[in-house]
Formats: structure tokens, C-alpha cells, sequence
């Protein structure tokens, strides 16, 4: 075990924990942030997604280790049920989701995509979003709704 020092969502943590373990683990277990979630354990789903210094980063395959002192931000970062972000809101107004599984992985990795990129073009969000598996088929709903967060920011 290792004393590591963790920024997430604008607070500092010290935790005791083995430094090899999954930065997921950390999340869900240590800190109880139930926003990333586990999905296939080897980075290729991205329901574990998480931003670390503004990207978008699998958290499952994350070394815990390897992200103390960088800023880490999760769903739960991002806003409140009471004053969601505005992408949140987007995916709320599109009913973009069907289980809602996935749908940490597409709003972080979505927001963290126009955050550099905030003139893409349809199919540049379509190619960041590829990565992340949807089985419910939300993928027009998600789509409409990263658009709309797209449109309102660059509002």
C-alpha cells in the first residue's frame, strides 16, 4: 500500500491504497463516485471514462499511481441532478439514454472532445464518440445530443 494523493472533481484526497490498482477501483470503491462505471475491464468500452487534464481517459486500464496530483473530473464533477452541466442537460433533453450504462463514457468522453475541439464537424463527433459501445442503440439520441451541448456552448 501506498499514500497517494488524488485531485478529483476539484478535491484532494489522501488514500492508502495499492498503487497499481485501477484507478476505477479508487473511484468506485474508495471515493464511492458511482459515475464511471465498469464495463469490459480493458479500456475498449468506455463506460469507465474519466478526464484527467482534459482528456478523455480510461480509467479501468489507469494505474492509480500514474494520475496522483493531475486534476481528475468525473460525471459527478461535471454537475448536480438539481444544476446539471449543460451537457447532462443535453442528454436529459435528447433522452439519449436507454439503459444508461454508457452514458458516462459518452458525456465525459463527448465534453472532453469539444473542449478541443469545438467547431467539429458531425462526423469528427461521430469518429470521438466510436470508441464507446452502446447496446441500446441510442447512438442518433446521443448524436442530437452532443449537438445540442455543442450548439449551447458555442452559443
Amino acid at each position: 500500500m501506498s499514500v497517494i494523493n488524488l485531485k478529483v472533481n476539484g478535491r484532494t484526497h489522501i488514500l492508502d491504497v495499492d498503487p497499481t490498482a485501477p484507478l476505477l477501483y479508487i473511484l468506485r470503491n474508495d471515493l464511492t463516485l458511482n459515475g464511471p462505471r465498469f464495463g469490459c475491464g480493458l479500456g475498449q468500452c468506455g463506460a469507465c471514462t474519466v478526464i484527467i487534464e482534459g482528456e478523455a481517459i480510461r480509467s479501468c486500464i489507469t494505474p492509480v499511481a500514474t494520475v496522483e496530483g493531475f486534476q481528475i473530473t468525473t460525471l459527478e464533477g461535471l454537475g448536480t441532478a438539481v444544476n446539471p452541466h449543460p451537457i447532462q442537460k443535453a442528454f436529459i433533453d435528447q433522452q439519449a439514454a436507454g439503459c444508461g450504462y454508457c452514458m458516462n463514457g459518452m458525456m465525459i468522453t463527448a465534453k472532453a472532445f469539444l473542449d478541443q475541439n469545438p467547431k467539429a464537424t458531425q462526423a469528427q463527433i461521430i469518429e470521438a464518440l466510436d470508441a464507446n459501445l452502446c447496446r441500446c442503440a441510442t447512438h442518433i439520441r446521443v448524436l442530437k445530443a452532443v449537438q445540442q451541448y455543442q450548439q449551447e456552448v458555442a452559443a
